[in-house]
Formats: C-alpha cells, structure tokens, sequence
C-alpha cells in the first residue's frame, strides 16, 4: 500500500508559538507511515477576519490557501488543531453564491483532517505506541467538539498512551474563555470562564493539562502561570509523540 500523501497545515499559533506541537505532529505521521509536506506558502486559516465580519477579505485568504495546497498535490491536509480546521472546512459556505470557488473549496475541505480524527478514522490507529507516565487531564475544545463533531478520537488515542492515566475533568466542555477575538472584545468574562477552567482543572488532580487546540493551551497555561500553578500544559500531539519519536 502507497504512503499517505499528507500535506501539513501547520496553524499559526503553531508556527510562531508553538513549533514544538509542529514538530511532533509531523514525527508523530511519519511514524505512523505518513509521507508529510510542508507547504510554504500557507498563512492564517482566516477565522480571526471571518469571525471579526470581514467576509470579502476572508475570501481573499482563502483563495490562497486553497491554491496553496492544491500545488501540495497531497492525499490529505492535516492541522494540529480542530478550531482552524473547521474554518478550513467551512470554507464551501464562504464560496456559496460562487460556484467555480465553491467546488474547489468543497475538495479542499473534503481532505482536511484535524489530526486526532486523521490517526482515528481515517489511518484507523488508536494505539500509536506512545509511552508517557503521568497523571493527566484532558480539555475539550469549543470548535472541536461542538462543530466538527470531534469527541471519541482524543480519548481513544490517550487511553492507550502507556504509562498515561487519565482524569475525569469536571465541566469537560465548558470553554475556557479564549474564543479568538472574544478574549478581546469581552475580556472580563473571559477572565471569570478561565478561571472555573483551571479550578476544575486543580480539582481533577492532574500535573499535566492535554488539549488538541493551541489557542486554548496558550489561554489557560497562561492562567495557570499568573496564578502559580505548576501544572504542565501539553497539545495532544506532544503526548503521542513521547516515545515514538526514533521507532
């Protein structure tokens, strides 16, 4: 069987933040046989504009990230995170009263995976071999959950991560307040949401917080660092890739 032709869609809070959730997403799909791009020319996904009501502009976006990896000539997209991914995937709707836009947005989409779902559903993987001794909890995204429907794959991938042991957190899918733009715009109530977050996270026991969006993890690792807490904040792909790395 051929390798999967995956083209990496790297985000940019991973780009200029957090490479290190890029590094590992692209070792950990190699290791699971993956033939991994990189296309250069990639840039913001256009949810901040798009969210912010600047549709037009998002179009212009768009267009350039679906030529971008259309030169990718890759099987799959994959991003290490569901809240970009899902604008990705809405890209179709932003391209509705444009039909030549829209059916190149609509396979654009079709091939984009976030990377939990990728390893799950698509490589049909739930044990990837990873090795990592720690009592963990885990987040669940807004966009991730509620909008691309991504709920099974995180905990199944955990749940075989040897060494790994899993706590329940208490209001799993209330948002931590990040929300993009809406940290900005109404940073008091953000303010109040991250912090139940990181309560309910100091009650479940953990010593290492895994989410799947970086945005998130930068939002309340934040927190948990102003407030003193030495909790560990981990992106999902970090933990898979614990003992994987030279197999």
């Amino acid at each position: 069987m051929d390798m999967p032709k995956v083209a990496l869609f790297v985000t940019c809070l991973s780009d200029t933040l957090f490479p290190s959730v890029g590094q590992a997403t692209v070792e950990l799909l190699e290791h699971l046989g993956c033939d991994v791009s990189f296309p250069f020319e990639q840039t913001c996904c256009g949810q901040p504009a798009y969210n912010s009501g600047y549709h037009e502009e998002t179009k212009k976006i768009a267009k350039h990230m679906i030529e971008t990896f259309e030169k990718a000539d890759a099987d799959y997209i994959v991003g290490p995170s569901g809240s970009c991914v899902m604008m990705m995937r809405d890209y179709p709707h932003l391209f509705k009263d444009d039909l030549a836009w829209k059916m190149r947005a609509e396979a654009h989409a079709a091939k984009t995976f976030e990377l939990t779902q990728f390893i799950v559903d698509v490589l049909e993987v739930t044990d990837v071999g990873a090795k990592f001794s720690a009592k963990a909890t885990y987040h669940a995204s807004c966009h991730m959950t509620r909008l691309l429907g991504i709920e099974a794959a995180p905990g199944q991938l955990l749940k075989n991560v040897d060494g790994l042991t899993m706590l329940p957190l208490d209001n799993v899918h209330n948002c931590c307040g990040f929300g993009g733009t809406f940290s900005v715009k109404m940073p008091d109530v953000s303010v109040q949401m991250v912090d139940e977050k990181v309560e309910s996270i100091l009650n479940s026991g953990a010593e290492v917080l895994i989410g799947a969006d970086a945005s998130c993890l930068m939002n309340i690792g934040g927190r948990l660092h102003k407030q003193g807490h030495p909790i560990k904040v981990m992106h999902i792909a970090e933990v898979l890739n614990e003992g994987v790395k030279q197999a």
